[in-house]
């Protein structure tokens, strides 16, 4: 769910930031503009709201990142200077990078670990020790 519907919903911001900074100024870096505004305002959403109010770890509410498919994106429309080739191949592009781009954030929570005899990743063991107040296993 995560890996398909982000890139397909995330486009439509930088897709207008990109039509404004290319039809006025000639400039091919709407996208990253955007995109880099957008992590940085998640940035602060997470430090404030996450972390130091309702205290929950950092590696549970890491933000994906989408810079490097916004440059790839801006790229596109530079060498491309086409709206409908940019359409095609640059938001496919934009697409297919995002996995790829967020592995060297969450791949160590695929880790392999031993926990009393039974194998889990790193992820499981993190939501198995951590006690959220607000499921139905607490509540009870």
């Amino acid at each position: 769910f995560w890996v398909t519907v982000t890139p397909v919903v995330s486009v439509c911001y930088p897709g207008a930031v990109m039509y404004y900074f290319w039809t006025f100024y000639r400039q091919p870096f709407g996208a990253t503009l955007c995109l880099t505004g957008l992590l940085v305002g998640k940035w602060i959403t997470i430090v404030f709201a996450w972390y130091w109010w309702a205290n929950f770890p950092m590696n549970f509410v890491m933000p994906a990142t989408m810079v490097p498919s916004a440059l790839i994106l801006d790229c596109v429309l530079l060498l491309t200077r086409s709206w409908m080739l940019t359409a095609i191949f640059g938001v496919w592009a934009f697409a297919m990078i995002f996995y790829p781009e967020n592995y060297f954030l969450f791949g160590y929570s695929k880790q392999p670990m031993v926990v009393d005899g039974q194998l889990l990743s790193l992820g499981d063991y993190m939501g198995f020790t951590y006690v959220r107040t607000g499921t139905p296993e607490y509540i009870r």
